[in-house]
């Protein structure tokens, strides 16, 4: 008799407490779910096309020498830098937008030689090209081959293409977008008799720059930098009260 009263005790305490841990789940997920039946989420966008107005050619030049042949090989990049700087300025190119890099060296590895053989190295320097006038640049691009007549080793990547007025854009974009939320939920709500209230939250998403005519839009965001005219999407995330 005593063991069967210790075993109430015990579990009395415990049942009580599953009785409370119980209640409040009922009742927070009754809250939960009559504050989620007054307001709508919904997501807008708003985008807009523009055209690139900054642009930057890379490239560079380069010799492979033999250890022994060091300076001669320094004196040629030498002579290839006075060729690129000729040809920079034949195209109409300002000394101040161009950035040249220092000589890098780096050795060659003859991973399939069986025998010692003499080191080789490769002498590379790079030039970057930053300008307002994208069709300057673009035009730039298509007439390194000048370089190769003449003897420089000289090889580019393709130009890159930027919109230097984004951060403005993307503040009227998120205005754009907002309505664009709004006008959805306005329309989702009809279906169920109700009207939108205030806005209750409003969270941005990633901006989009997009080639002109693309949907591939990414997560975490993407900047296209390959195509001159683009497509700057943005997208909210809105919560609006019902009534």
């Amino acid at each position: 008799m005593e063991e069967i009263k210790k075993q109430k005790l015990i579990l009395f305490p415990i049942i009580m407490g599953a009785c409370l841990i119980i209640s409040a789940t009922i009742w927070a997920s009754a809250y939960y779910n009559k504050d989620s039946s007054n307001s709508l989420s919904v997501t807008g966008s708003a985008s807009k096309e523009v055209v690139s107005d900054s642009a930057k050619f890379t490239g560079d030049f380069s010799r492979i020498v033999k250890i022994s042949s060091l300076k001669s090989g320094y004196d040629q990049m030498s002579s290839d830098l006075k060729i690129v700087k000729d040809f920079l300025k034949e195209q109409g190119i300002d000394d101040k937008i161009v950035t040249i890099s220092p000589v890098s060296m780096n050795e060659n590895y003859n991973y399939n030689s069986n025998y010692q053989t003499e080191k080789e190295y490769t002498l590379r320097q790079q030039v970057e090209v930053a300008s307002s006038d994208v069709s300057k640049i673009t035009s730039l691009a298509q007439k390194t081959q000048n370089l190769i007549n003449k003897g420089v080793v000289f090889s580019t990547n393709p130009v890159e293409y930027y919109y230097t007025k984004l951060p403005e854009l993307r503040v009227a974009l998120l205005s754009d977008a907002i309505k664009d939320a709004k006008a959805r939920a306005e329309k989702m709500a009809e279906a169920t008799g109700k009207k939108i209230g205030d806005l209750k939250s409003a969270a941005s998403g990633v901006v989009q720059v997009l080639p002109s005519n693309s949907l591939e839009v990414s997560d975490y965001g993407t900047y296209d930098t390959a195509k001159i005219n683009k497509n700057v999407m943005v997208t909210v995330r809105a919560a609006f009260g019902l009534k």
